[in-house]
């Protein structure tokens, strides 16, 4: 069992397995988000009985009681987030500008591929301040879409010509760096949540996707440099190297080592 906290106060993550042990009646404080990996879990929750096979999504909310097992011999493992309720609260204020009460889930077990795969990549390594952002716009987004109620749209709030200059300038000159939101809001004068929006509609991105790109890019140009790719991590601003050869691969389809050998056969800096 891995549990570890982000960055942002208010999350915090879980990867575990569970064969020959259950999880007694509890409740959280917080909402319980998370993804079956494999296997069949089996919880009571609401009176019920409920099964999560691999792939679908178990949402649950603050302070109920609930229990967990195996359904079969071979057990279970899943990740999962929680994210504390003034937190969703606070995103979906932002959201949406106005004051709403907490989403309420109306079934535990629910196929939703998106959040899904939010959930799993959110789970599996490091989390950049920026990706929070993205992370619990997504979560709010999931959480009022399964209550039956409307996913959030933007204000519209646009950034302006400048703001998105001011933005974009400094994400690239801090790339190596871990920028957090409350940087960006002072920069632009604009909520995370406005700038995340705006950022995407004029640069067909995120500020996250848009920081770790330019990470990759320098990850890419330096390496025939001689350098280890573990000191291109750290240069580059990455937690370790496989946290970076995970998103270099994403990126661009080949780990670093196996582009950086094409490159030198190649002699030149490209992909084949």
């Amino acid at each position: 069992m891995v549990r570890r906290p982000a960055a942002q106060s208010g999350i915090e993550f879980l990867r575990a397995g569970l064969t020959l042990n259950h999880f007694s009646r509890h409740r959280h404080d917080t909402y319980t988000i998370a993804v079956t990996e494999q296997g069949v879990q089996e919880f009571g929750f609401r009176g019920a009985v409920h099964r999560s096979l691999p792939g679908q999504v178990v949402i649950l909310h603050p302070d109920e009681l609930h229990d967990g097992r195996p359904a079969t011999p071979e057990g279970f493992t899943f990740r999962s987030l929680y994210v504390a309720p003034g937190l969703v609260a606070d995103t979906l204020r932002q959201l949406t500008g106005r004051v709403r009460t907490l989403p309420f889930a109306r079934t535990p077990v629910v196929s939703d591929a998106h959040l899904a795969r939010r959930l799993w990549h959110a789970c599996t390594g490091p989390l950049a301040p920026l990706e929070e952002v993205d992370l619990l716009r997504a979560v709010c987004g999931a959480l009022l879409r399964h209550a039956g109620d409307a996913v959030p749209a933007s204000r519209r709030t646009d950034l302006s010509d400048a703001a998105f200059a001011r933005a974009r300038e400094y994400l690239d000159a801090h790339f190596q760096h871990a920028v957090d939101a409350a940087a960006l809001e002072t920069i632009c004068g604009e909520s995370r949540y406005t700038i995340a929006e705006g950022f995407r509609r004029r640069q067909g991105t995120t500020p996250h996707r848009y920081l770790l790109m330019r990470r990759l890019d320098f990850v890419r140009s330096r390496l025939r440099s001689g350098a280890s790719l573990a000191e291109l991590a750290a240069e580059a601003g990455f937690a370790d190297q496989s946290h970076m050869t995970r998103h270099f691969k994403a990126a661009f389809g080949l780990t670093p080592a196996i582009h950086a050998k094409l490159t030198r056969d190649d002699g030149r800096d490209g992909t084949r």
